[in-house]
């Protein structure tokens, strides 16, 4: 089964084709600048059976979602490619609210209920939407299915999930945790219990998606215990450009000081703190870790405070599942940055963690790996793959006939 995978943000369209079960990458690539003057699309192929060769690069002028898609599909499928038939189309949907726990097929009230928690994701649902119509309408009669970046964080306990604020603010607004990066920790957890040879069920697992958004996940038995980020992704810790946790009343505290309203301080601790403001350059790990060598005091506060987090979410985390079993590294710093996890991981030895430095080091050549030196807890590096993760959702619904 030929599974498309599309990922519709507010002016890009990524994608991948995958035939699955074999999860054999077929084609992947990206149309950015949708609704600009001139957008892009940027075409890989893994295959020889397309007539493109190579990486290309289409200009395309000024288009919308649809138009985006419509180009996506005349590479996949035009020129005579007619054994590159869509099965089914896979989305990542940002947002399911309360309402899944799991990968469902789009119908009309999945279409609802999307659209119902755009006052949860206001920047991202509309586009997610606006991409399973625009498949609906240019591969009619084919299946969608709707993955859900909430659905893995579910199984969350209302301890872990209830604010301690007024229920009224749950019932009402539904004000709790949801978390994200979902998809991420679930794949990442299910490749480390492939690479350490056994099931999830018994297993304890930190997973630690470290990119410019970051999350922490406690796993246990395969389900989502715990995770750090809450409401939104400005939860939890230190990251790109936000904040991660701070005391509420820092938000009116600037909003008096500075004069500002609401949507200005949010737009202050989502877009300008961080890595960024606390470095005052750079939201980008390999530049403050360029920076913190040269010995700029920025950046090496901005490397010390982002390790700090997560050295404290490990704790707190390792506390909630009562031992540890396993670390999961995953995403761009997770996977690429062997300081980080150095200093992760470094004096935690009464904790079970330990690591060594020519594995740490090596993962820069392999990628994936175990880099503890036999302790009781296994601590790896996953590259994570978002795109594989959706298409086996996909797969499987489509296959159950759900």
């Amino acid at each position: 089964m030929r599974v498309l995978v599309l990922n519709c943000g507010s002016s890009s369209v990524k994608y991948q084709l995958l035939l699955m079960p074999g999860e054999e990458l077929l084609a992947r690539g990206l149309v950015e600048r949708i609704g600009e003057g001139r957008a892009v699309h940027i075409f890989e192929h893994q295959t020889e059976e397309f007539e493109y060769h190579g990486k290309q690069e289409f200009e395309l002028g000024r288009i919308g979602h649809e138009a985006a898609l419509r180009a996506i599909l005349e590479t996949l499928q035009g020129k005579g490619q007619t054994d590159m038939t869509i099965e089914a189309v896979g989305h990542r949907v940002v947002h399911g609210g309360e309402s899944f726990t799991e990968a469902v097929k789009v119908d009309g009230g999945v279409k609802e209920a999307i659209r119902d928690c755009i006052s949860l994701a206001p920047l991202h649902n509309p586009p997610n939407l606006v991409g399973i119509e625009a498949a609906e309408g240019l591969l009619p009669g084919i299946p969608n299915i709707a993955v859900f970046d909430t659905a893995f964080h579910q199984t969350l306990p209302p301890e872990a999930y209830r604010y301690a604020i007024p229920s009224r603010y749950y019932h009402k607004y539904r004000l709790r945790r949801y978390g994200f990066h979902g998809t991420s920790h679930r794949y990442a957890a299910e490749r480390a219990a492939e690479m350490l040879g056994t099931s999830l069920g018994g297993l304890r697992l930190l997973t630690c998606h470290l990119g410019n958004g970051c999350s922490i996940a406690a796993i246990k038995d395969g389900q989502s215990v715990e995770t750090s980020m809450g409401f939104t992704p400005l939860e939890g810790l230190v990251m790109g450009t936000r904040s991660g946790d701070l005391d509420p009343a820092v938000v009116t505290h600037i909003q008096r000081v500075d004069g500002i309203g609401p949507e200005e301080a949010t737009a202050i601790l989502n877009k300008d703190s961080g890595l960024l403001g606390l470095s005052g350059y750079s939201n980008d790990m390999r530049d403050i870790e360029e920076g913190r060598d040269r010995g700029n005091d920025g950046a090496r506060l901005a490397f010390d405070g982002f390790v700090h987090r997560v050295r404290k979410y490990i704790g707190a985390y390792t506390a909630v599942l009562n031992g540890l079993d396993g670390i999961v590294f995953t995403a761009g710093i997770g996977q690429k940055s062997p300081a980080v996890r150095e200093a992760v991981c470094r004096d935690m030895e009464r904790l079970g963690i330990t690591f060594s430095q020519e594995k740490n080091q090596q993962m820069g050549k392999t990628g994936e790996g175990r880099i503890d030196d036999g302790g009781p807890v296994a601590v790896l590096v996953v590259k994570t793959n978002e795109e594989l993760a959706i298409a086996r959702e996909a797969y499987r619904v489509v296959a159950q006939g759900t």
